[in-house]
C-alpha cells in the first residue's frame, strides 16, 4: 500500500491539477447554436431570450460557460454537450483455462463525443495460468548449420519440457529453409540443385526454398520422428531466405495449423542474414511480394517468381495474425538481427552457441522476456481520431501510439488509461484496441455530438411575440417564416428575394456586412465592438479600435484612429505616429532633402528608383549616364549628332563646360564614341534631383586618320597582278608534272618490251632469178 501511494498522489495531480487544460472559446463566424459548438470543445450557448443588448450579434450568446454566467446567463439556460461513454461489453477477466479464456476487458465501448473535448477510460489486463502455446520451430539447413541440426534432432524432449514449465497446453511444428533456387543464390547445374553439398557428404537434401515439414502436434516423439528426416542442404551466397519462410509460415494458417486462442510463437534459428526485397532483382524476379500463402505440398512453390518480402510487409502480417517471434541466431549476426527486431513487434534476439545446445535455454528466456511486456495498441484509427496511452504500472511511459507495462507476471493485473479526442464531427467510426499477441479485442464506437439540443421552458409559441409574430424561437434565436428575415425578424422582403437583399449587403462578394453586422432589409445594422463603440460604414467595414500600435498604445497615443488608420496629430507622422515631424537626418551636406530623389518619412530616406539610403546619392542598379547622355555631350560639346537641331531642348537638363587640359570634377571619367567614329572623353556629376547633371567636356576629341586613297588603289591593283602571276605558275606547273607523269609512264612501257628473233610472217625475202641467154635447153 505505501509502494502505491505516491503513484495514486501522481494521477491524481494529473487529472485535476497540473494537466488541467485551460477553458478557452475561440470562437470565429457564429450564426447558430450549432455553429458555436463546433467551435471548440469549450464553447457553450445561452439561450435566454433577450440576452444580447442593442446592436450586439448573436455571436455573443457563445463563450464559455463561466464567462456566459458572468454576463448574466442562467446555468440551467446554457447549452454545453458533454461526453458519454457507454460500457457495452465488460466480461470478467479469466485466471485459468475453465471455459473462455479473457485477458482483457472490457470488450466493447461506445463513445459519444464532443469534437476537441477528451474522454478517459480504463482497460485492465491479466495474463491467463496456462494459456496455449503454439511453438513453430523454423530452421536454416544451409550447409553452415550441419552441426546445428544433429543437435536439434535430439530437441523435442528437452523443448517439451521447457513449454511444460510454461503451460500445459503446447504444441510445436518445424519447418526448413535455405534460399531461392536461381542463380546467383543457388547453384543451378541439374547434378548441383540435387546435391548442393560437398562430394563427401552422403546425406544431402536438394536445394529448395522454404518446406513446411510439421504442422503443431503435442506430441513430442511426432517431433524428433520428422526432425531426424531432415538432412542439410547448400547454397551459393551468405544471407538465406528467412524472410520468405517467415512469410509462409505467418500466412499459412490452416498449414501450420495455428490455434486461435493460443499465444503464437516463430522460433527462427541461423548463422546468417537475410534476403529482403528489392534483392530478387539479382535473379529477374521483379513480381513484389503478394503476402499471400503459396504452399502446395508442403513446398513454397511461389519462390522462384516471387520477390522476397519486405520487412514492413512482413512486420504487419506477424503482427495481424498474433505472431511473436524469437531470433535464435549466432553472434556473428546478433547486431543485424537485433536492428531487425526493432522494426517487429514483439520480437527477441538471443545468442546461439556455434553447435546450437544453448537453443532450449534461449527459447525459455526469450519468452518470459515477450510474456512479461504487455504491449497494447489500436488499428483501424480513423481520420482526426487520437488516442494516448497512460500505462499505470510501475514500467511504462505516456505515449501516443501504444501502452507498455513491462516486467508483469502471470496473474499480475495492469491498468491502461486511454484517452480518446475526435478532432471533428464523424458518425458510427470505430477502431480497436488490443494487447500485440493476444487475441482479446476492444471495440471503440466512436459518434459525434455536432448538434444543440435546445430544451425550451414551457409550451412552444409559434409564432413568438420576441420574433415580431413572424417567426419561431430556437435556441434563444429567431428562426424567420418565409418572407421575413432579420434578427428578429422584423423585415419584410416583399416581392424582393432573399439572396438580393443580402447580396446588398456584401462587399465585393465578401461576408455579409464583413461579419460584424446583421443585414436587415438589404442594409447594414452593425454590431458594437469589444470595447463598447461600434462598427460603421456601409458595410461595417470600418471601426475605431483595431489600428497600428507603436509601444503598445494604438496610433502610438499620438493620433486618433479612425477606420483603421491612424490620423495624426500635429508634429508626428507614420503608419503608428511613431515618428515626429522632421528632417534633419534626410539632409545632405548641400541642404537638399534626400538629394531630391526621396521623400522624407519619419525622418530617413525613402528612396526612389533605385537608389540608397541614407541619402539616395548613389543608385548602383541605375543605366550608366556615360552611356544615356553621349548624344547631349556630342551636341554640347561639338554641335553634331542626333540633336543637333535642337540640343538646348532635349539637354536642358545638363548643364556643360569645356575643358582643354585636365578635368575639375571628381567622378570617373566617361570615353564614348560619337556618331562620326570619334571618341569624347567627359565627366558627369549628378546634381540635386533625379535628372540633373552637370558636365566637363574634353575640347579635342581623338578621330581616326582618314584612308590613303592611292595606297589603296595601287596595292589593289598589284595584289590582282600577283594572283594572276601565281595562278600562271601554277597552271604551268600543273600542266608541267602531267607531261613527266606521262613520259615516265612511257620509259617504264618501254622498258618492259621484249624483242624476240623471228620471221615475220607477212615478210617476204627478195629472190633474184637469172637467165643464160645463151642457154638452149639441151645437152
Amino acid at each position: 500500500m505505501d509502494r502505491c501511494m505516491p503513484l495514486l498522489i501522481l494521477l491524481l495531480m494529473g487529472r485535476h491539477g497540473l494537466c488541467q487544460q485551460d477553458e478557452v472559446c475561440s470562437k470565429s463566424l457564429i450564426n447558430s447554436c450549432d455553429d458555436c459548438i463546433k467551435s471548440g470543445p469549450y464553447c457553450a450557448w445561452c439561450q435566454t431570450l433577450n440576452f444580447t443588448k442593442d446592436g450586439e450579434q448573436d455571436a455573443v450568446r457563445c463563450n464559455t460557460r463561466a464567462e456566459l454566467i458572468k454576463r448574466g446567463c442562467k446555468e440551467n439556460e446554457i447549452i454545453s454537450p458533454k461526453n458519454k461513454r457507454n460500457i457495452a461489453k465488460n466480461d470478467p477477466l479469466s485466471t485459468s483455462q475453465n471455459g473462455q479464456v479473457v485477458q482483457m476487458r472490457p470488450q466493447k465501448i461506445d463513445l459519444d463525443l464532443r469534437p476537441g473535448l477528451p474522454v478517459s477510460f480504463n482497460v485492465s489486463f491479466k495474463a491467463a495460468e496456462g494459456h496455449p502455446v503454439d511453438l513453430y520451430y523454423l530452421m536454416d539447413l544451409s550447409y553452415s548449420m550441419k552441426d546445428d541440426l544433429a543437435n536439434v534432432k535430439v530437441l523435442g524432449t528437452d523443448l517439451f519440457a521447457a513449454l511444460r514449465k510454461i503451460t500445459n497446453h503446447a504444441r510445436i511444428g518445424f519447418g526448413a529453409f535455405v534460399d531461392k533456387t536461381v542463380l546467383p543464390y543457388t547453384n543451378t547445374n541439374k547434378e548441383k540443385l540435387l546435391k548442393p553439398c560437398d562430394e563427401n557428404d552422403q546425406q544431402c537434401q536438394a536445394a529448395f526454398g522454404y518446406r513446411h515439414v510439421l504442422s503443431l502436434t503435442p506430441n513430442k516423439n511426432d517431433f524428433e520422428a520428422e526432425v531426424k528426416k531432415q538432412f542439410i542442404s547448400g547454397n551459393l551466397d551468405s544471407p538465406e531466405g528467412s524472410l520468405d519462410a517467415m512469410m509462409q509460415a505467418a500466412v499459412c494458417e490452416d498449414k501450420i495449423g495455428w490455434n486461435s486462442n493460443s499465444t503464437r510463437l516463430i522460433v527462427l534459428t541461423t548463422d546468417a542474414g537475410f534476403h529482403m526485397a528489392g534483392d530478387g532483382k539479382l535473379a529477374g524476379i521483379l513480381e513484389p511480394n503478394d503476402e499471400q500463402c503459396h504452399m502446395e505440398n508442403n513446398l513454397y512453390v511461389k519462390s522462384t517468381e516471387m520477390d522476397y518480402p519486405s520487412v514492413g510487409q512482413l512486420a504487419m502480417q506477424l503482427e495481424k495474425n498474433r505472431i511473436q517471434t524469437i531470433f535464435a541466431v549466432t553472434q556473428n549476426v546478433e547486431s543485424v538481427y537485433k536492428e531487425l527486431s526493432k522494426m517487429i513487434p514483439k520480437s527477441e534476439v538471443g545468442v546461439l552457441s556455434s553447435d546450437s545446445k544453448n537453443v532450449v535455454q534461449l527459447i525459455e528466456r526469450a519468452y518470459n522476456a515477450l510474456s512479461s511486456k504487455v504491449t497494447i495498441t489500436h488499428d483501424n484509427l480513423p481520420e482526426k481520431v487520437r488516442v494516448v496511452y497512460r500505462p499505470i504500472c510501475s514500467h511504462g511511459e505516456k505515449s501516443e501510439k501504444e501502452g507498455v507495462c513491462d516486467q508483469v507476471h502471470v496473474g499480475d493485473e495492469v491498468i491502461f488509461e486511454i484517452t480518446v479526442i475526435a478532432d471533428t464531427c464523424m458518425e458510427n467510426e470505430f477502431f480497436t484496441i488490443s494487447p500485440r499477441g493476444i487475441k482479446d479485442t476492444l471495440t471503440v464506437t466512436i459518434n459525434t455530438t455536432c448538434k444543440c439540443q435546445c430544451d425550451t421552458a414551457g409550451p412552444i409559441i409559434d409564432p413568438h411575440p420576441h420574433c415580431n409574430m413572424s417567426g419561431s424561437i430556437n435556441c434563444g434565436i429567431c428562426s424567420c417564416k418565409e418572407g421575413h428575415v432579420g434578427q428578429f425578424c422584423n423585415c419584410k422582403i416583399g416581392n424582393k428575394e432573399e439572396h438580393t437583399l443580402r447580396a446588398s449587403c456584401q462587399k465585393d462578394n465578401g461576408t455579409e456586412c464583413e461579419g460584424r453586422g446583421d443585414c436587415v432589409c438589404g442594409r447594414c445594422e452593425c454590431h458594437n465592438t469589444d470595447s463598447g463603440s461600434q462598427y460603421y460604414g456601409s458595410y461595417c467595414e470600418c471601426d475605431d479600435d483595431h489600428c497600428e500600435k507603436f509601444q503598445n498604445q494604438q496610433c502610438g497615443g499620438k493620433g486618433r484612429c479612425k477606420c483603421g488608420k491612424c490620423e495624426c496629430n500635429s508634429g508626428f507622422e507614420g503608419s503608428a505616429c511613431q515618428c515626429k515631424t522632421s528632417d534633419e537626418a534626410c539632409r545632405t551636406v548641400n541642404n537638399s532633402v534626400c538629394n531630391g530623389r526621396g521623400i522624407c518619412k519619419c525622418n530617413q530616406c525613402e528612396c526612389k528608383g533605385g537608389y540608397q539610403r541614407p541619402h539616395c546619392l548613389e543608385c548602383p542598379g541605375c543605366t550608366d549616364p556615360c552611356q544615356t547622355k553621349v548624344n547631349c555631350i556630342e551636341c554640347l560639346g561639338f554641335e553634331s549628332g542626333p540633336f543637333k537641331k535642337n540640343c538646348s531642348e532635349a539637354c536642358k537638363t545638363i548643364s556643360s563646360e569645356i575643358v582643354k587640359e585636365a578635368f575639375t570634377l571628381s567622378p570617373k571619367e566617361c570615353k564614348q564614341k560619337d556618331s562620326e567614329g570619334c571618341w569624347m572623353t567627359f565627366k558627369l556629376v549628378q546634381l540635386v534631383g533625379e535628372d540633373n547633371y552637370k558636365a566637363e567636356i574634353m575640347e579635342k576629341r581623338d578621330c581616326p586618320k582618314p584612308p590613303n586613297v592611292i595606297a589603296i588603289i595601287g596595292g589593289s591593283i598589284a595584289a590582282v597582278a600577283l594572283i594572276g602571276i601565281l595562278l600562271l605558275m601554277l597552271i604551268k606547273l600543273l600542266l608541267y608534272m602531267k607531261d613527266l607523269k606521262e613520259f615516265r609512264k612511257f620509259e617504264n612501257e618501254k622498258k618492259k618490251s621484249k624483242w624476240a628473233e623471228a620471221d615475220n610472217p607477212l615478210f617476204q625475202t627478195a629472190t633474184t632469178t637469172v637467165a643464160n641467154p645463151t642457154f638452149t635447153g639441151g645437152d
